[in-house]
């Protein structure tokens, strides 16, 4: 094995072919080998890499003793794959949801905890410069006590494999696919207060969704109340008719002041900070910021480092029991 910590890539679609080539840029990992069930996946990403193996699966991959798996698979096998990771002594890094219920999260934390290995989820929004600038006001108590925050993930497209549609294999619609970024965003600027209470709306084609529903959510309306008073207002949707690709914003009120990231023309990549006193607004942050691989790359810089347990990891299961709340309106 490198010197450097040697990683198997699970799941080379573009969005894993994304993250590795954030990783790769670093230069603090080695590509070592690489799984996907459509050889024309796993022949681009091997561009990449072109001394990495091509493995038929994850047993494959584990049976060469990688140091870490990046799982960029379907949802429903992403926690089976992070603890069968986990338990052959590998760190992780997964796309979310890193599992479908908090149980399932809550095992895969677990298990990196007994592994003392580290485990990372691609929660992006939060590398976002905007974001992290946003984060550092509301934590210095420039922006005074946060009594709200209004979150919006809006996307005009659905997703274009069949198996989000399936909550079996899902976990969910837009709540698990979109919705989780903004409940983490939400919880991560906040420094993960308590919450006391969560009330949720969910729709599918439009009509309400009952329980024995097969469909999934495709628009969803969340309250989530905090203990320290603060309300959190969350929207998500597939197929919104918004007049444009997409409405992203993150916003935090307080009693100094208020700041919220948004995306510029619809987009899914360009996004601008704000700080507002009073009706005067001042810019944070403006594009260009190449966010998209940042926390990949983070993660591996990381794991050269230590591929210790990070006790952050707690706080997904957090963020996956607001998710379970919502899911139970």
């Amino acid at each position: 094995m490198s010197a450097r910590p040697g990683v198997g890539f699970l799941g080379v679609g573009w969005i894993g072919r994304h993250r590795m080539e954030a990783m790769l840029a670093t230069g603090a990992i080695e590509a070592v080998a690489i799984a996907d069930p459509s050889t024309e996946n796993a022949a681009e990403a091997a561009k990449l890499a072109p001394q990495a193996g091509i493995v038929g699966s994850l047993d494959d991959m584990l049976a060469q003793e990688v140091d870490a798996v990046v799982i960029a698979t379907p949802s429903a096998l992403h926690a089976e794959q992070s603890i069968r990771a986990f338990e052959a002594g590998a760190a992780v890094f997964c796309q979310k949801p890193l599992g479908r219920s908090a149980a399932e999260v809550q095992a895969v934390v677990d298990a990196a905890r007994a592994a003392d290995r580290l485990l990372g989820v691609d929660l992006s929004y939060r590398c976002t410069e905007g974001m992290r600038l946003i984060r550092a006001l509301i934590q210095g108590g420039e922006l005074g006590d946060i009594y709200a925050a209004e979150l919006i993930f809006h996307n005009a497209y659905g997703p274009d494999k069949d198996w989000f549609y399936d909550r079996t294999r899902s976990g969910g619609g837009c709540v698990i696919d979109l919705g989780v970024h903004l409940v983490d965003l939400a919880l991560w600027a906040l420094d993960f207060p308590q919450v006391s209470d969560v009330a949720a709306r969910l729709l599918a084609g439009g009509e309400p969704l009952r329980a024995d529903d097969a469909r999934v959510e495709d628009y969803a309306a969340a309250t989530i109340s905090l203990e320290t008073g603060a309300a959190i207002q969350l929207a998500c949707s597939w197929r919104l008719q918004a007049g444009r690709e997409a409405i992203i914003s993150a916003a935090f009120y307080g009693t100094a002041g208020g700041a919220a990231l948004r995306n510029i023309g619809g987009s899914f990549y360009d996004f601008t900070a704000e700080r507002y006193r009073g009706t005067s607004t001042e810019t944070l942050s403006a594009p260009p910021d190449a966010w998209g691989g940042r926390a990949a790359a983070e993660w591996a810089l990381r794991l050269a480092a230590d591929k210790g347990y990070d006790p952050a990891a707690d706080r997904l299961v957090d963020v996956a029991r607001v998710l379970d709340l919502i899911y139970a309106h």
